[in-house]
């Protein structure tokens, strides 16, 4: 009997510490080893420097990417935009707010409501024209909705939305 209640307790540590282990594990992530295009603070519960997820250009790439077609009113034509979507980045850093503070280089600064992302729209991207995008072009990142799929998209409070030169999001209650 007490070789079975053992084996048990055994059994229970091989099957169960493991996966305590691998959510333990979950909520670090491995730091950039190049620049850093990206930092996300706030309400996440995935880090990997301070308390904060900060990426770099491989890291975002190794999220599954999203291409969206489309015309701005910033460029002169269509052009091809390639990035993470949004609602992916925050869903792979549990993020639990209700509000994104957007802020780019020039400490321009823009408030999302977390309701307002799909799967879809927006996207953090960091190619067009399956180049990588200078920051002199509005890079290396930029908020791009699908502007000519939807007339949604086409409103002054996306326009605003749509912020270049990002480089850090807070996630707010």
């Amino acid at each position: 009997m007490a070789l079975y209640r053992h084996s048990l307790v055994v059994l229970f540590f091989c099957l169960v510490l493991p996966l305590t282990t691998a959510s333990w594990a979950d909520d670090v992530m491995a730091a950039p080893a190049g620049r850093i295009l990206l930092t996300v603070s706030g309400e996440i519960s995935v880090s990997n420097v301070d308390g904060t997820a900060q990426f770099d250009l491989e890291m975002l790439r190794d999220f599954s990417a999203l291409d969206i077609s489309t015309t701005t009113i910033w460029t002169d034509r269509v052009h091809m935009f390639t990035g993470v979507p949004l609602a992916l980045l925050l869903e792979g850093l549990g993020s639990s707010g209700s509000t994104l503070r957007a802020q780019a280089i020039n400490d321009y600064a823009v408030d999302i409501p977390v309701a307002s992302i799909t799967k879809e729209a927006p996207i953090l991207a960091y190619e067009i024209d399956g180049a990588a995008i200078p920051r002199r072009k509005k890079g290396p990142l930029w908020v791009i909705y699908p502007y000519d799929d939807n007339t949604d998209f086409r409103s002054e409070l996306i326009y605003s939305r749509s912020i270049w030169q990002l480089d850090r999001i807070t996630v707010l209650d």
